[in-house]
């Protein structure tokens, strides 16, 4: 073992930080002794864990295995540590957050002002990206989306359903007409999303609540792989776009967009909370899960997810077509 934990510590951090001098602002030390204790570790190990040179400080191949073995326990050592301090005392500290850009925007960045309201000490930085993150290897405390692949030593915290609906601009169906069933979608043009995983353009099933079944099938004029791409193409009258309700709701309350075809929809994945299965969560992570979940229910968020603000624009009001 080496001869003390700070050699550990300050390889860590050299490597997190990308240098000796940002890693020795963070331990409170000189960069001189942050060198000395890598140096050290090296020569404990027999191998050469940075490229060093004038400008840069670069993991050898040695070097990257090693960061990955050592890493995440001793983040595990520091949350604990961290935790155990605070005992019953007021959680804080930085929080990381991976959320999905217009679900983080529009649902969960309101909520912070109530949240540090109660956990003034806690944080909270986001990262608003439209990707799956590599929650344990990123140092993510939490994630925030839906169909995130969970890797060994994680877990989910189910908040909602999520649906997606057939949408549509007044002016493409003025102009194309009313589809009237899902096997009606063939005779009209489609908006169709590729996976940012596996770059396959998405296929879809839509159902009713009665348990009838269609595939959904249009001719496709524009691929996207973002759904608020896919709703502007929508808005733009290129054709029939499948989205998400919280990518829909916005456009369905003002009547840029409309629901197609009303009580048909496809059942996505759940919303969901991500962290690390730990048996001593962080206290700022664990009152920032119960935080979402209590204001999920008090709110009555889930049906903003399931539930179409404009079913059947074909029935009148603001935005109806006339036919």
């Amino acid at each position: 073992m080496p001869e003390s934990i700070s050699h550990l510590v300050s390889f860590i951090y050299s490597a997190e930080e990308g240098g000796f001098s940002a890693a020795a602002r963070r331990l409170g030390t000189s960069p001189a002794a942050v060198s000395k204790n890598v140096a050290r570790l090296e020569q404990h190990l027999g191998v050469r864990l940075f490229q060093r040179t004038t400008r840069q400080l670069r993991l050898t191949a040695e070097g990257e295995r090693y960061l990955e073995e050592v890493a995440a326990p001793w983040k595990r050592i520091e949350e604990a540590t961290l935790t155990t301090r605070q005992g019953a005392g007021q959680p804080g500290g930085t929080l990381k957050i991976a959320m999905a850009p217009l679900v983080g925007r529009t649902y969960f960045v309101p909520m912070l002002e109530t949240f540090l309201q109660r956990y003034p000490a806690i944080v909270p930085d986001l990262h608003v990206e439209n990707r799956q993150v590599d929650l344990i290897k990123e140092g993510f405390d939490v994630a925030i989306g839906g169909g995130v692949d969970l890797n060994e030593g994680m877990v989910a915290r189910e908040l909602t359903p999520v649906r997606s609906i057939a949408t549509a601009s007044p002016a493409y169906l003025a102009r194309r007409g009313w589809p009237q069933h899902p096997d009606d979608l063939a005779q009209h043009d489609g908006i169709a999303r590729r996976a940012l995983g596996s770059g396959r353009v998405l296929a879809y099933t839509l159902r009713t609540d009665d348990g009838v079944q269609a595939t959904a099938e249009s001719r496709t004029v524009v691929v996207c792989d973002d759904p608020e791409a896919m709703a502007q193409a929508a808005l733009a009258g290129l054709g029939i776009a499948v989205l998400p309700l919280p990518h829909a709701q916005p456009f369905l309350r003002s009547g840029a967009l409309v629901d197609v075809l009303p009580g048909w929809y496809v059942q996505g994945r759940m919303l969901s909370l991500y962290y690390a299965s730990r048996r001593l969560l962080p206290a700022k992570t664990r009152v920032f899960i119960d935080f979402v979940v209590e204001r999920f229910e008090t709110l009555g968020l889930g049906r903003e997810f399931v539930t179409p603000d404009r079913p059947d624009a074909r029935k009148g009001g603001c935005g109806a077509m006339e036919t």
